[in-house]
């Protein structure tokens, strides 16, 4: 492990916190503007599936971007105040 990996561990582990919020803040708003209900969960016995499954993909396709998006800032963000890329450069094409 670089150096540059461990300093920027704590700054990975605020962004999956910061990305998590703003992902169920944006899931909920989404889901407001399809649905006069709130968002079936997988607990719940009369929720059909279909409904639960467009719960489902949505909530994850909204917090992968926004996990994706806050990690890249927060990587840019280090990049700009050490001057070190903390991860890879470039994946190896194979």
């Amino acid at each position: 492990m670089s150096p540059a990996s461990a300093l920027y561990g704590p700054v990975g582990i605020a962004g999956g916190i910061v990305a998590g919020l703003v992902a169920r803040k944006a899931f909920t708003v989404a889901w407001e503007r399809i649905s006069d209900v709130e968002a079936p969960e997988p607990d719940q016995r009369e929720v059909s599936i279909p409904k639960l499954a467009a719960a489902l993909a949505l909530q994850g396709a909204i917090f992968q971007l926004s996990r994706g998006f806050v990690e890249r800032a927060a990587r840019a963000g280090f990049m700009r105040a050490t001057g070190t890329w903390p991860g890879e450069e470039q994946r190896d094409a194979r």
